[in-house]
């Protein structure tokens, strides 16, 4: 891995990655056509998957042997120390067990209840009151805007396993520039709305349906201040839901059809990478991923 001296420079990064990404290919890996990070290596009915996030290495194999033999190399070659089965990365929490994965984000969420004071706070049962119509031009009270920010950024990143919530932080996070009171209830009852889901999260069974499911939607002119439309949809193989998005569009719908249309072109050009995920080589090894145990190399 890099030394102690290499650690700042600005090439620093670029030089880590293209040693590793020759070794790598050096070994027998194929990098992933969808996503650079991800390296995968097949040997007949034996799969090693590994993804690579700058000096950490998440792998896993259907075959014991397979992972040991690589984690000797890997230490034969880098100064890497193997921290055994994953089960924390990046504030992801990871449960593995024969029926699957689950990932949560519980610890985080309770760190940032109890930064924000909410850690006591009354549930509710929905992230965002029906028929909600928050606008910038709110004459209530201002609010200390880096609180508010902050809070937003801490949202943000819990989507990564929180889907259920991606909408309403959205919208709440439109007014950072000049958050009001009425904003920042809202913000706080997202908060109210994690308090009672603190267990959710996202589970991935261990069968080998890989069917693709896409869906989407959009409302019409739902944002007060410039009438546009705010497009959201999912994707799903088999019952794992593996990307979502919520985004507003960047031009005014004239009618709820248009609205439609450019939702489904927006999720049409999302579509084409998770697509390329299942239609390479790896595709023929989905019998044997689910079988996978992830392990954490640093």
């Amino acid at each position: 891995m890099q030394t102690e001296k290499d650690y700042g420079l600005k090439q620093a990064p670029r030089a880590w990655y293209y040693r590793l990404d020759k070794y790598l290919h050096q070994q027998g890996f194929t990098k992933g056509l969808a996503d650079s990070n991800l390296y995968i290596k097949i040997e007949n009915d034996k799969l090693l998957i590994l993804v690579v996030y700058v000096d950490d290495i998440i792998f896993g194999s259907n075959e014991e042997a397979m992972s040991q033999s690589f984690t000797l190399v890997m230490q034969k070659e880098f100064e890497m120390s193997l921290l055994g089965e994953l089960t924390y990365f990046l504030g992801l929490q990871i449960q593995q067990n024969e029926g699957g994965i689950f990932l949560s984000q519980t610890k985080y969420l309770k760190q940032i209840l109890k930064k924000y004071g909410m850690e006591d706070s009354k549930p509710v049962c929905t992230p965002m009151v029906t028929g909600c119509s928050l606008n910038a031009n709110d004459e209530s009270t201002a609010v200390h805007q880096p609180t508010y920010r902050s809070m937003i950024g801490s949202l943000l990143y819990l989507t990564g396993t929180r889907p259920d919530i991606m909408h309403a932080v959205g919208i709440v996070g439109r007014f950072q520039a000049n958050p009001k009171e009425t904003h920042l209830q809202g913000v706080k009852r997202i908060f109210k709305y994690l308090q009672g889901t603190q267990k959710y999260g996202l589970w991935y069974p261990r069968d080998i349906n890989l069917t693709l499911h896409a869906y989407t939607d959009a409302d019409w002119a739902g944002s007060v201040d410039d009438r546009k439309s705010t497009s959201g949809g999912a994707f799903f193989m088999g019952s794992r839901l593996v990307s979502w998005f919520n985004k507003k569009q960047s031009s005014i719908a004239l009618s709820t059809a248009e609205a439609e249309y450019v939702a489904a072109a927006s999720f049409a050009l999302r579509l084409h990478p998770v697509t390329m995920a299942v239609h390479t080589g790896f595709a023929s090894s989905i019998p044997y991923f689910f079988k996978i145990c992830l392990r954490h190399l640093v």
